[in-house]
């Protein structure tokens, strides 16, 4: 990036933010400190009214905008991209909000980029799983401006395993998109802790006007449990898998404390380490176990044994 686009790029990041640190421009751009106070020394000479503090960052002045910027044509490409992404992954008022968001976008480009964009509108597609289910209605939508606005919600969640739906009232302070489901995570009034909830288990949601306690971040969350589960006995389990087989569970082994593998003539090593390996991690191996063979630890051969045991108790074979 030549220096012309590079301020242009720091100005527009500068109207898109309250606040934007020196460190935070120099990240992006791969610039040193050094050069990020010269460009903003250009941006003021150019007549930008901009005024910033030691150890806090860099602000416009109240009211300051640019005009319309022009896209490019990669970027215009990514937005068309990002709106398929929306329509199958977020729920109806989400999708609506961005729909209306991309017609503004559409009326800033150029003539050839609007024809581009026209001509890959069914050039690109997004499929799901049938056992995907994106939210309904505007469950994330309402979740989004609860955590926006720090206001409690009250949900009717069903729980998995239950047939009836609870009321709960929780303070989200995130959401997340995990093994094809979006997720949140709240303090929970109901257990007087915070909980997960899977958004397609919610029956219905109502924002409050209740406002929420100072709580935790999403970021702080994930970094406790993260050290909680380092503060867990992690089993250690190696198994050898046939090449050809080994190609079909690279998409599910992380989800069994995959660690690391050997790639051998004939066949693959993993390592891995789980918390109980005798519970999901045996039932996993076994639907692949005529291509695989279990090295360690050897009493996990003994649990394996008894689930086909009543695996064929219960067929009958």
């Amino acid at each position: 990036m030549n220096r012309f686009d590079r301020i242009t790029a720091i100005l527009i990041q500068l109207q898109s933010k309250r606040v934007v640190k020196a460190q935070d421009l120099a990240d992006r751009f791969d610039i040193s400190l050094r050069t990020v106070y010269r460009d903003i020394r250009t941006l003021e000479e150019a007549g930008v009214p901009l005024y910033g503090e030691a150890g806090v960052g860099y602000s416009l002045v109240e009211g300051y905008r640019l005009p319309p910027v022009m896209f490019s044509r990669e970027e215009a490409i990514a937005f068309l991209t990002a709106e398929k992404l929306m329509e199958k992954f977020t729920d109806d008022s989400l999708q609506n909000h961005f729909s209306s968001a991309m017609y503004k976008v559409k009326a800033v480009l150029r003539g050839t980029e609007k024809d581009l964009v026209e001509n890959l509108e069914n050039q690109i597609m997004v499929t799901q799983r049938k056992t995907n289910t994106s939210p309904s209605g505007n469950i994330l939508d309402t979740l989004l401006k609860a955590i926006s606005d720090k206001k409690v919600i009250k949900l009717e969640y069903k729980a998995f395993g239950n047939e009836e739906s609870l009321e709960r009232k929780i303070e989200p302070i995130g959401v997340f998109h995990e093994y094809e489901n979006w997720y949140t995570i709240g303090y929970c009034h109901l257990r007087d802790s915070y909980r997960q909830f899977r958004l397609d288990r919610v029956v219905s949601i109502e924002l409050t006007d209740e406002l929420q306690q100072e709580r935790t971040s999403l970021k702080e969350f994930n970094e406790m449990r993260e050290r909680a589960k380092a503060s867990l006995t992690l089993q250690k389990v190696i198994i050898k898998v046939d090449k050809a087989m080994a190609l079909y569970i690279q998409e599910h082994k992380h989800y069994y404390g995959f660690v690391s593998e050997k790639v051998n003539d004939d066949y693959i090593e993993m390592t891995f380490l789980t918390q109980s390996p005798q519970q999901g991690f045996v039932r996993w191996l076994a639907m692949f176990g005529d291509q695989a063979e279990l090295v360690e630890p050897l009493s996990l051969k003994t649990d394996m044994k008894k689930l086909l045991e009543r695996i064929s108790e219960k067929m009958n074979l």
